[in-house]
């Protein structure tokens, strides 16, 4: 029996008592040894079954709490990859810098009958869309016959070779020497805008890295995690603060909202009611025009003869009026007779 237990190592030995495969340099903090050497056979720790289970406990905490900060660690990386995104979307591109000094780009034959057709289609059918038209007259470019399809290539060629000789003597000038500088001095410009911008996102990303990496290496239950907790605190009561003054600033702006809906709505009504009734003045108006017109067709002004009509209506009452005004003595007969034309609209 004696033999037996020498012969036996420790480690096995844990495999019998606890039932675990831990690996065989298994360490524990905090446990004093007598300097006895593991093949004898009168060892505390083999004959206390008590400080084997310790051990494997101790083993087993060990294991949860590397597996725990390999969780934090793995999780935290994937939150630093899913913050690291690419461009941000919706930003305007800056305008090419364009030569106005140049001269005009040629214009292919294509183009040269898209420009001439489209004018010609678009005051026939007014009411077909762009995109409609520019298909109709793609169709219509395919099926063009040969001989007149030469005619806008023939002009394209003959555009195409005086843009090349005034493209060449604009070369020769001193704005195209300038505009060519601005150009240069633009490309290096933005090159090191990018560099920039790129030094920038990468100095940002890095200090949120560490900063985040400061956080998650505080060690729990010390003043500095208890500091920490306060700040955190009282950060998210402001955020509660300000969630709640924006809440009550959403519900005021909602009622405004709705009584100005309401307004809207009560103006539209009005809006309504005061264009019907313009339209039934504007027919009355219209029938009194006619009638005014049929009444005194026979009565022509003294001096100019004039007689009214529907559309000269209006100036000539303005000029009876001034006639009667100006000289009612000389104009008496005149003033009775129209007299007697007004009471007879009355009636």
């Amino acid at each position: 029996m004696e033999n037996l237990m020498t012969s036996s190592s420790l480690p096995t030995l844990f495999a019998d008592e606890d039932g675990s495969k831990e690996s065989n340099d298994l360490t524990t903090t905090g446990l004093t040894h007598p300097e006895v050497p593991y093949n004898s056979g009168a060892t505390p720790s083999t004959n206390n079954p008590e400080f084997v289970e310790d051990l494997s406990q101790g083993q087993l905490l060990q294991n949860e709490s590397s597996n725990t900060a390999e969780g934090n660690e793995q999780r935290h990386e994937d939150e630093q990859r899913s913050k690291r995104g690419g461009w941000s979307k919706g930003r305007k591109r800056k305008k090419p810098l364009r030569d106005s000094n140049a001269p005009k780009s040629p214009l292919t034959g294509y183009v040269r009958f898209m420009n001439e057709r489209r004018e010609q289609l678009r005051a026939k059918r007014p009411e077909v869309p762009f995109p409609e038209i520019t298909r109709m007259l793609g169709n219509e470019w395919s099926k063009l016959p040969p001989e007149e399809k030469q005619r806008y290539l023939d002009e394209a060629d003959r555009d195409k070779e005086r843009y090349m000789k005034e493209l060449e003597q604009y070369q020769k000038t001193e704005a195209y020497k300038v505009f060519n500088r601005k150009s240069q001095d633009r490309q290096k410009g933005k090159s090191h805008r990018q560099d920039a911008a790129r030094q920038a996102t990468h100095d940002h990303e890095k200090e949120a890295e560490v900063k985040e990496r400061s956080v998650f290496d505080i060690p729990i239950f010390t003043e500095e995690f208890l500091n920490h907790s306060k700040a955190r605190e009282a950060e998210l009561r402001q955020l509660r603060k300000s969630n709640m003054e924006f809440e009550e600033r959403n519900a005021a702006l909602q009622k405004h909202v709705e009584s100005m809906r309401t307004a809207v709505e009560k103006l539209e009504v009005d809006v309504i009611q005061e264009r019907s009734r313009n339209t039934v003045l504007q027919q009355h108006l219209e029938t009194l025009r006619q009638v005014l017109a049929s009444s005194f067709a026979s009565m022509p002004l003294p001096g100019s003869g004039e007689t009214p009509t529907v559309d000269t209506i209006d100036s000539y009452m303005n000029r009876l009026h001034s006639i009667i005004l100006a000289n009612p003595q000389d104009n008496e007969n005149f003033i009775a007779t129209v007299r007697e034309v007004v009471n007879r609209l009355d009636r």
